[in-house]
């Protein structure tokens, strides 16, 4: 029997050891980056980056009461989309919770897949960063694997999560409660990715109150058009069907069309769906920029006024649509902004037939 019990813990002390060595070294990638360019891959035309946020909270049921996990789900349609896209590369960033194998040995926080041609080129799990919100691994990876084209490429950028915080950003991660990350984070990142192909076409903002001028007018640095809700989601993320076969839906000439369509199918998909208010909006970044140098001193100074000397957002300040706010209700508040929206279903925000848009912060009196 002593010999069986320690024959038993010879065999765990080997495999958590191995488990320990897997989880502090980095994982050898599914094909050499070599293959890359082998005959067999086609010219790219497409470049799609998910970025899919997933150490919070977020699960949700069904209407039948199954229970899912937004990020995993989210995760799988991305998967799928890039296998159904021929033409495109792919670079799917799922950042997860911190976990521990035998609650003693930390397990790798980040998973990584890189497709191209529809096929899965690269799938490697790496750690992310355990300090500052830099995005210093992930941005390797895409300059790693980015495609050389000679071609011009239609660039997408979809970001899934909770609400950016515009500032403070404390507790965004889950597992890093005293990291913060803040739209500030995000465009630096951006930055770095544009530094190496070009500006992006269409970012895609799945995540509550992301139509704020400040968000806005960040990350338009970065981008033609911006996809984003204004007010919350509750997890309910856009649909991504259009993005299945990118050579049928979407013509090199026509990324306006095609972002406006985008949006219709995620506005008609939600609203079947759920009963609290719903609002897509279009931003077209070059045509909102009167509106926003018009009142980005004054937005400002509200954040930081609310914010006050706290990393949180204090609960005495609420979202509200920017036209109900004077100083931000200005002529200019409709330029190049396509609205979706309807209304709750319920309470006192169903007697609110219209939205601009743009949202903003209050103090609650």
């Amino acid at each position: 029997m002593n010999a069986v019990y320690s024959i038993l813990g010879r065999s765990f002390v080997y495999i958590a050891f191995i488990v320990l060595l897997s989880s502090c070294s980095a994982d050898l990638s599914l094909q050499h980056e070599t293959q890359l360019t082998g005959e067999s891959l086609q010219a790219v035309q497409y470049s799609m980056v998910f970025i899919i946020h997933g150490d919070g909270d977020y699960v949700y049921h069904d209407t039948t009461g199954n229970e899912y996990n937004a990020d995993e789900v989210t995760v799988e349609k991305a998967k799928a989309i890039a296998m159904q896209n021929p033409h495109a590369e792919v670079f799917i960033i799922h950042q997860k919770p911190k976990r521990h194998f035998l609650f003693i040995f930390p397990l790798k926080d980040g998973e990584f897949y890189y497709y191209r041609n529809g096929q899965l080129i690269v799938n490697e799990s790496y750690w992310r960063d355990q300090e500052q919100s830099s995005f210093k691994n992930e941005f390797e990876y895409y300059r790693r694997f980015r495609a050389d084209s000679k071609n011009e490429m239609v660039n997408i950028f979809l970001y899934f999560g909770h609400e950016i915080p515009e500032l403070g950003g404390m507790g965004y991660d889950a597992s890093y409660p005293e990291r913060a990350f803040t739209v500030h984070n995000l465009a630096n990142w951006m930055k770095d990715l544009t530094g190496v192909s070009s500006r992006f076409d269409i970012i895609v903002l799945s995540t509550c109150y992301g139509g704020t001028p400040y968000t806005i007018g960040t990350l338009g640095t970065f981008s033609q058009y911006i996809i984003a809700s204004p007010e919350n989601l509750h997890l309910s993320y856009f649909d991504l069907t259009l993005l299945e076969r990118l050579e049928l839906s979407l013509n090199y000439d026509d990324v306006q069309t095609f972002t406006k369509r985008f949006a219709q199918q995620a506005f008609e998909r939600l609203t079947d769906e759920i009963q609290t208010a719903v609002s897509i909006v279009v931003y077209d970044v070059d045509q909102v920029k009167d509106y926003h140098q018009s009142i980005y001193k004054n937005y400002e100074n509200t954040l930081r006024a609310i914010r006050g000397d706290s990393r949180f957002y204090p609960a005495a300040a609420e979202h509200c649509d920017c036209r109900d706010i004077p100083d931000f209700d200005l002529p200019s508040i409709s330029a190049g902004v396509d609205v979706l929206y309807r209304p709750a279903r319920f309470g006192k925000a169903k007697n609110k037939q219209y939205h601009s848009g743009w949202e903003c912060w209050r103090n609650i009196e």
